[in-house]
């Protein structure tokens, strides 16, 4: 991650949230998406929980599928977990 958009991420969360998200802990979630995880609907949501969890963001069901669909049409590539974050803060 670049450090200026890993920044502007992390500033996103604090401001929306409240909560300090580290670099390291983004770090780690991103070391599990693998390549077919924007693909596996059940992947995805357990990546998108994650995330949402990490920034103390509540997801209902219907967010929760919102968000999903969201990604898989946006063609995303699994390389840029800060552009899901982005999303996710939108």
């Amino acid at each position: 991650m670049s450090k200026d958009i890993s920044k502007e991420v992390l500033n996103v969360v604090k401001r929306k949230t409240g909560k300090t998200i580290s670099p390291a802990s983004v770090g780690k979630v991103a070391s599990t998406v693998q390549p077919n995880t924007l693909e596996n609907e059940a992947e995805l949501k357990k990546l998108i929980k994650r995330v949402a969890g990490m920034a103390n963001i509540k997801l209902s069901d219907a967010k929760l599928n919102e968000v999903t669909k969201t990604i898989q049409s946006s063609g995303l590539q699994t390389s840029n977990i800060e552009a899901l974050m982005k999303m996710m803060m939108k």
